[in-house]
């Protein structure tokens, strides 16, 4: 929603028609689903050639940005703070809402079965929603590390993988990250740390890689000099990195998809699917069901007993009543009595 503060918009024409052209592009991923972050948006401004690559020109974004959703030119859901994020617990408004909830949230384990144990991990969490996207349809754990991963957080990972080891399955890791020194490094590092908790798995790169720079061709960003791991990485690439926020989400939801099509066995996933409908069907008749209609049936349940205990009760009566009750349980429970 776009919602003016302030209507001191002073800035040049090149301003105002950049922020228009920033309009187009927040437009163009929306219809796709996707909410960019300011960095996916810069990005996107210099894969276009619109303004340079450099740490300069990320910080002014910003403050445009700033300017044009305070002056109500840019919608403020555009934009997503993916680490600034409120948290308040659940509630419902009243048992029929909560079952309501409980319908729509239902799901079963749809790795239920399969002979491999998949986990995405990403060196960042900017890219945590748009991964996600691909993660939660397929109910694949997505680990965010923020960089290299902390020891209490190699720990966790041991306790679950080494159980999916010893049910005989197979271990992956599907990993994105940097083509930079610190995030080709990671890749050794998260293999080399969970070897010796005893766990032993396949560390797939699935972006950024070599093959995708020269296929989509991102903007290019200087190695880091101070990074201790550099020497290294200059001698195999030179003095270019490159970072995968600069991939569009949408390729980049292609990439793991297809990473964890190549290992799943999709009958047994669309299986669990087929029993997730199922099961939802039966949830939505208890949540349908109006307290004020379990009211009404308890009170004619009640008289019916009353009535029944009654020798002198008109038979008519309690059929009456009894016949009422059925066919509030045939109308509320149809699909569970079929």
């Amino acid at each position: 929603m776009k919602e003016m503060f302030t209507s001191d918009l002073h800035m040049s024409r090149q301003n105002k028609e950049r922020l228009e052209l920033i309009n187009d592009i927040i437009e163009e991923y929306r219809a796709q689903g996707y909410v960019l972050t300011l960095r996916q948006l810069y990005y996107q401004l210099v894969s276009r050639d619109v303004i340079p690559n450099a740490q300069a020109e990320y910080k002014k974004l910003g403050v445009l940005l700033t300017k044009g959703r305070m002056a109500g030119v840019v919608d403020w859901d555009a934009i997503e703070d993916r680490v600034r994020v409120p948290k308040l617990p659940y509630y419902a408004e009243d048992i029929s809402d909560a079952l309501g909830d409980i319908a729509r949230q239902y799901r079963l384990d749809r790795q239920a079965e399969q002979d491999v144990c998949i986990e995405v991990w990403c060196e960042k969490d900017a890219l945590s929603q748009v991964l996600y996207r691909v993660t939660e349809e397929y109910h694949v754990r997505l680990m965010v590390n923020r960089g290299y991963s902390s020891t209490t957080a190699m720990h966790d990972a041991y306790e679950r993988l080494s159980e999916a080891e010893a049910e005989g399955k197979e271990v992956v890791i599907l990993y994105v990250g940097d083509h930079d020194p610190s995030g080709l490094d990671m890749l050794r590092d998260i293999r080399d740390r969970l070897e010796e908790f005893g766990v032993f798995a396949e560390v797939v790169p699935v972006a950024l890689t070599q093959e995708q720079i020269e296929e989509h061709n991102p903007p290019p960003n200087p190695a880091k000099i101070t990074d201790p791991r550099a020497g290294d990485y200059i001698a195999v690439h030179g003095n270019t990195s490159w970072e995968v926020d600069a991939l569009p989400p949408q390729v980049l939801h292609k990439l793991i998809e297809e990473a964890i099509l190549e290992r799943i066995d999709e009958d047994l996933y669309t299986g669990q699917l087929d029993r997730e409908e199922e099961d939802k069907k039966a949830l939505e008749v208890y949540a349908g069901i109006d307290k004020k209609n379990l009211l009404n049936l308890h009170e004619t349940l009640k008289s019916l007993k009353e009535n029944a205990e009654d020798a002198d009760a008109d038979v008519g009566i309690i059929a009456a009543q009894a016949e009422a009750a059925l066919t509030f349980f045939n109308v509320s429970f149809e699909d569970l009595l079929e």
